[in-house]
């Protein structure tokens, strides 16, 4: 088990970085790619990176359980590592630059240690509950935008977009027009980042995973940022319908997302 959150914390980062050696030492080669469902992707790089993290994390902190993205594993436990070795791997097989590789240590339901690594920029976002959270060592501090037609705004699609493209459309309308702007990158770790770091002031997305989101969250509170569900109570890390935002504009987005969600429920 985990000592301390700074020591986790130093795991966490060095199996992130293990697993973005990796993915960088394939940048520029071909991807062997096979489908999960209609538009979620996997390759041999994915694979290989969750081997890299498992074996450094066995090895620096062994007995603690691991839930991974490709290879499951951890669906509870009072302490697990969470891992998504490649989050972004549609954008990894185009040569899109925005993936990143993600190892979060929860803890009784709570995140207390993550690591998002961006293998494009060779950058490591780390934080430890209470400890704040840095990239390649200089802390992160949210933006300090406190109006929402000033907020730059990222968001996501959920892998049922082709089905259900009207429902999110429907948000993107609202926050397209209320917003100074807004951007869908396909990465909601490095979107975390985003946040964390103050370059962008808000992102929500659904049909998101613990693996996508467990060391992005910690790092946007981290950096003094909020992280809710939508309608504003307690973020469900294993079903996350996730807002996180540096505070100053979570109240608005909230009021946008609210409405949408209670007639969308009554619709249904």
């Amino acid at each position: 088990m985990y000592r301390s959150i700074a020591e986790a914390r130093s795991v966490a980062e060095a199996a992130a970085r293990a697993g973005g050696a990796v993915v960088r030492a394939a940048l520029d080669g071909p991807a062997q790619v096979r489908n999960k469902g209609a538009v979620d992707l996997v390759t041999e790089v994915d694979l290989a990176s969750e081997a890299a993290i498992l074996r450094l994390l066995q090895d620096r902190m062994p007995g603690v359980p691991v839930l991974a993205e490709e290879g499951g594993g951890a669906s509870t436990g009072a302490t697990r590592w969470v891992v998504d070795p490649l989050d972004g791997t549609t954008n990894f097989v185009h040569g899109f630059p925005s993936f990143g590789v993600s190892v979060a240590l929860q803890h009784e339901g709570q995140v207390v240690a993550g690591c998002v690594y961006d293998p494009v920029r060779d950058q490591a976002y780390s934080a430890g509950r209470g400890l704040g959270a840095t990239c390649e060592g200089r802390p992160l501090r949210v933006s300090a935008t406190h109006s929402l037609d000033r907020a730059l705004l990222l968001t996501g699609f959920a892998y049922d977009r082709r089905e259900r493209a009207d429902f999110y459309l429907r948000f993107v309308k609202a926050f397209l027009e209320q917003s100074q702007g807004l951007r869908r990158a396909g990465s909601a770790a490095i979107d975390l980042c985003h946040v964390a770091a103050g370059r962008a002031d808000g992102f929500w997305e659904f049909g998101l995973n613990v693996w996508d989101v467990a060391a992005g969250v910690l790092l946007v509170e981290e950096a003094g940022g909020q992280v809710t569900d939508m309608l504003g109570g307690p973020l469900d890390l294993d079903k996350p319908r996730l807002l996180a935002t540096n505070g100053g504009v979570h109240g608005a987005m909230g009021a946008v997302l609210r409405p949408l969600l209670l007639s969308s429920a009554a619709m249904a």
